[in-house]
């Protein structure tokens, strides 16, 4: 019976952290609503910084033997859409230190209306022309 639950573990951990964020992803690129587009940034930002730190902290977590099942439920609240746990990670913890590099701007660029694009008119930090 373990055995069969460590092989479901192994096997969810793709699909829950990749297969379905990159899914829910394109969906949301392609909806008109900010809300999903938030989620999903928030949460391949925040499974970033989780793989970098486990990288970094991996001779110390193979000594807790319930981190990667610890792992799997952090991950399944960041991605569930009834949780939205990555959105409420970077409202509450990343955002404010992020504003602070960035000296705090709120102001939005250019729409893309305004520039001749289409476009959901979101902000954005970092403005890239593409050739027409």
């Amino acid at each position: 019976m373990v055995f069969l639950i460590d092989i479901c573990l192994i096997k969810c951990r793709p699909v829950l952290m990749l297969l379905y964020p990159l899914y829910a992803s394109v969906i949301a690129i392609e909806s008109p609503s900010r809300e999903d587009d938030k989620q999903w940034l928030a949460y391949w930002i925040i499974y970033s910084f989780l793989t970098l730190a486990e990288m970094l902290l991996q001779p110390l977590l193979q000594w807790i033997p319930i981190w990667y099942s610890l792992k799997l439920l952090l991950a399944a609240w960041l991605v569930l859409p009834q949780f939205m746990g990555a959105a409420f990670i970077y409202e509450r913890f990343v955002r404010e230190h992020v504003r602070k590099i960035t000296g705090g701007k709120d102001d939005q660029p250019e729409s893309p209306k305004a520039r001749g694009g289409g476009g959901k008119g979101k902000k954005k930090l970092v403005q890239f022309e593409t050739p027409n």
